[in-house]
């Protein structure tokens, strides 16, 4: 068992095959290893990895579903996963034949959603810069569902890992041979709340995490006149916290020898959960060093393409930003803390979209290395429509904002796209309006007035001329020349929006508008003049605001 492909798709048959998978036509066999899960999509076309999973949702008619197998065989996908039950057709078999590629059912019952859920936790191991798979107990670190299936071995019984909150971890194979409760409980990760609760009102909880054998639970009823099978269960610690929880349903209490397996089971599964726990800091760390490193272009920004499974392919880069004077955060360490959180949801978000998507938390902003196809030329619009999608699903608790950089097809140009992202971002960070995503192409002149504003700040530079003479005197004589000036000039000469803008009668921003070209000095129908003022009203001396570091 400890030497089973780690990704194959008979890895995946084995571990998820009949309580929610089954196979319908196609080799079982195939050694490749999965490259990742994929969404069908018929209006959209994205960039599949090598031997991906793709997930069929929608597809029924035999002729549609026979040209998604010959289309994803040109994309070279490991295959493909339809509704059940699928209809007998003899062009579904040649497609599969001709493709290479597998067709799977998914059991009714079962949600698009859990299955992607399921199969991105079994293909996730040794994401990143692990060559080797490391071992625990003889276990590749870390692997849940093989320790899950190593104690169903030994226990003749179908088994379940849990965490604290009753969520499933993993789950051995033959989870068919268990009750309705079980089943739900696997389809939903999750056990059910009212059988949660029966199980705390008979102090069974209480009971498990006060010992480190296993306890015993007998049936309980799940609908009137129905019990479930008896389960043994048996706990998680690592010295006296308590990680989880380990799930048998059995016909018959265990027996001594069992018992003790069951229970050094639960120590080594104790090591693995530990395992994963300090592996998702040393993970993270790592795919920030690697999205850093790809980010400065230096020499190791290859490799470190290479080991994102991103070289040799055009990306777009985003980059994310929390305002650290967002009222919903308090302190330093809350703002840590939902930036953390924000570029994990990141992450699995572009995740979701692009299996190949590297994210990563650098410097306080999460960049996004998104692929996309060489053959199109709208990557830039749909990662605009991407962050727009996350933005929208994480509300608007947070003001969180996205840059998009420019498509980049080599790696000496990550700098520059990176350069994009970030001057795209800080416009909508010290911007007033409600636009939360932009390209740096939607913004590249405020970008620009920005860089200027920072010039003339280090210089040390002051208004000069007619701008000069009205801001002195509106110092001296406490008036609103400046401000006339600017509404004018924001109104392009409008009198009736510029005097709305300002609150003032028309006849009385008219008289503004005359004394301030006298006091200035400026021939208002010059365009050399009006630019000159409207340049110097912008970068030298901008209207005051409030902005977001």
């Amino acid at each position: 068992m400890t030497n089973r492909p780690r990704a194959s798709l008979g890895r995946v048959l084995d571990d998820l095959g009949a309580t929610l998978l089954e196979l319908v036509h196609g080799d079982p066999d195939q050694r490749a290893e999965i490259g990742g899960v994929v969404i069908h999509d018929p209006l959209d076309e994205p960039v599949l990895p090598r031997h991906s999973l793709v997930l069929g949702v929608g597809l029924q008619e035999p002729s549609l579903i026979a040209w998604t197998l010959r289309d994803l065989g040109r994309q070279q996908a490991a295959g493909l996963v339809v509704r059940s039950p699928i209809a007998a057709h003899e062009s579904i078999t040649t497609a599969v034949a001709e493709s290479g590629v597998a067709l799977l059912g998914l059991t009714r019952g079962a949600s698009w959603d859990q299955l992607a859920v399921l199969l991105r936790s079994l293909l996730a191991e040794g994401d990143v810069g692990v060559a080797e798979p490391e071992t625990l107990g003889g276990m590749p670190s870390g692997d849940l569902f093989a320790l899950a299936n190593a104690a169903a071995s030994l226990l003749d019984a179908p088994v379940t890992i849990e965490d604290r909150s009753s969520r499933v971890l993993a789950f051995s194979g033959r989870q068919d041979e268990a009750d309705p409760a079980r089943v739900e409980t696997v389809l939903g990760r999750q056990v059910p709340q009212r059988y949660s609760r029966m199980l705390s009102e008979r102090g069974i909880f209480r009971e498990l995490y006060r010992t480190d054998r296993p306890v015993y639970v007998p049936p309980l009823p799940i609908v009137e006149g129905e019990l479930t099978l008896p389960r043994v269960a048996v706990a998680v610690r690592a010295g006296d916290e308590i990680l989880g929880s380990i799930w048998a349903a059995v016909r018959d209490p265990l027996t001594e020898e069992r018992s003790q397996a069951f229970s050094d089971a639960a120590k080594l599964v104790a090591l693995h959960m530990l395992r994963i726990r300090a592996g998702a800091d040393v993970e993270r760390r790592l795919r920030a060093d690697l999205v850093s490193t790809a980010l400065e272009g230096g020499a190791g920004a290859r490799d470190a393409l290479d080991r994102l499974g991103l070289a040799d392919q055009p990306v777009v880069v985003l980059a994310l930003a929390v305002p650290v004077s967002d009222e919903s955060l308090v302190g330093e360490a809350g703002l840590a803390t939902e930036r953390q959180r924000l570029a994990d949801a990141f992450a699995m978000h572009l995740g979701a979209v692009h299996p190949r998507s590297a994210s990563a938390l650098v410097g306080g902003i999460a960049y996004g290395l998104m692929p996309v196809r060489a053959d199109r030329a709208d990557g830039e619009e749909r990662a605009v429509r991407i962050a727009k999608d996350f933005l929208d699903r994480i509300g608007e608790r947070v003001t969180a904002t996205i840059g998009v950089g420019p498509v980049v097809r080599e790696t000496s140009r990550l700098p520059h796209a990176r350069a994009g992202a970030d001057r795209a971002l800080r416009v909508l960070r010290t911007g007033n309006g409600s636009q939360r995503v932009a390209r740096l192409a939607d913004v590249h002149v405020e970008t620009l007035l920005l860089e200027l504003r920072d010039l003339i700040e280090a210089r040390g530079d002051q208004p000069t001329g007619p701008i000069a003479r009205l801001v002195a005197y509106d110092r001296d004589h406490n008036t609103n020349l400046v401000e006339t000036l600017r509404a004018w000039l924001d109104a392009f000469g409008d009198v009736i929006a510029a005097a709305a803008a300002v609150y003032v009668h028309p006849n009385t921003f008219r008289y503004r508008l005359r004394r301030l070209a006298e006091v200035g000095a400026l021939d208002l129908t010059d365009p050399n003049t009006r630019f000159a003022a409207m340049l110097q009203l912008r970068v030298i001396h901008p209207p005051h605001r409030t902005p977001t570091p």
